[in-house]
């Protein structure tokens, strides 16, 4: 594998916020773009107007890109997002406006991020001048149980996040919700959480207040860099991992094990499941992309997301991608931990963990056995 160029290097990396409708995202917009960190980042919204900026305004560079006084660049959505971030991209590079070095984007309540991740991945020209570095999902305290339980939308935002924060928790208590027109109560904090968690596993989950939130906790959520580290493992959620204090060897292997084995709570619709497998043995490209392919050509709107670090032949690849659509895989320079085993985080809809589990455990079985033919014979090229 070549590392001479980092695939990722120089790349604008952009953070998706999406959430239900009444979720909060005008209000944690509105408290983000008037924060001093803010200044060299390019905010793009659906509606200018609701979030209150014009005491703030202090120059425009075009009919709906807005510098403001801090230096955070807002942008309303005229068409798409496509041409919204190929004209953001275009002005800075001609000088036409204030210099950025991160885009943050709101989408809209109803709205599945799907296609803008894979807006981000399968448009040429985007692809080269940006990157995703997460989603970020809020959920109502308030309405969250009952949207989980009624509306596939809001389970998708969970399922595709990266990190979640739970807003409008001051408005609650442990108790219970007042119940819907459905007679069924709205639920608690706690069971709030469970389900998000039996949804999304990986995600880390916080409470906000009023939209306020450091626009540090919003960045750095995905990879970066070809450069392996610890946010390499944060990526894929496994900073997360962390036993009880005085936990034991033996809660320790159960609790990875259960992880592992996409054990979850059914507090949703059981149809979404969080499968996470292990493959000891190492996989040769050729197969494991084969394998991915078909898995994504006979079920890909059921690929929520998937994201993994693959042993290429020894080597780590990163793997990611949503539905159909696939990021281009990125070699690591080294493993990012003494763990070399493949691991796979597999969010779908109605696919078993088994059927994910056996398709690549054929597939590392043929290379296993690949292996133990005389040496004339040729491998697999890595990535």
């Amino acid at each position: 594998m070549n590392f001479e160029r980092d695939p990722l290097a120089g790349k604008i990396p952009v953070t998706l916020i999406t959430g239900f409708l009444g979720s909060g995202k005008t209000t944690l917009i509105s408290r983000l773009v008037k924060h001093p960190e803010m200044n060299r980042v390019a905010v793009v919204i659906n509606e200018m107007g609701e979030i209150g900026i014009d005491h703030d305004l202090v120059t425009m560079s075009s009919e709906n890109i807005t510098l403001l006084a801090n230096g955070c660049i807002c942008c309303s959505v005229r068409t798409d997002m496509q041409e919204t971030l190929r004209e953001l991209f275009a002005q800075r590079r001609a000088g036409l406006m204030a210099d950025f070095d991160r885009v943050i984007v709101e989408t809209t309540g109803m709205a599945d991020p799907t296609p803008v991740v894979q807006t981000l991945v399968s448009d040429t020209l985007l692809a080269a001048q940006y990157r995703l570095d997460g989603v970020v999902t809020l959920v109502d305290a308030l309405h969250g149980l009952h949207q989980i339980q009624h509306q596939s939308e809001a389970v998708k935002q969970i399922a595709l996040a990266d990190r979640i924060f739970i807003t409008k928790s001051d408005m609650v208590s442990s108790a219970a919700l007042p119940a819907f027109g459905d007679g069924h109560g709205a639920g608690n904090l706690q069971e709030l959480r469970a389900s998000i968690f039996s949804i999304n596993p990986h995600a880390e989950v916080s409470l906000i207040v009023q939209g306020e939130v450091a626009p540090s906790a919003l960045i750095n959520l995905g990879l970066s860099s070809a450069r392996a580290s610890k946010a390499t493992l944060s990526f894929l959620g496994e900073s997360l991992i962390s036993p009880p204090q005085g936990a034991g060897l033996a809660d320790i292997a159960v609790a990875a094990s259960e992880r592992y084995l996409g054990k979850r709570l059914t507090l949703h619709d059981p149809n979404i499941t969080t499968v996470s497998l292990r493959f000891g043995n190492p996989f040769s490209w050729a197969g494991f992309s084969s394998a991915l392919d078909l898995l994504a050509t006979l079920r890909g709107p059921d690929l929520l997301r998937v994201k993994g670090i693959v042993n290429v032949e020894g080597q780590p690849v990163v793997v990611q991608g949503v539905q159909h659509i696939f990021h281009p895989p990125v070699p690591l320079d080294r493993w990012p931990s003494g763990d070399t085993n493949t691991r796979m985080i597999f969010i779908t809809r109605n696919i078993s963990g088994n059927t994910i589990r056996n398709l690549f455990d054929a597939v590392g079985a043929v290379h296993v056995d690949s292996q133990a033919q005389p040496s004339g014979e040729a491998k697999q090229p890595a990535p």
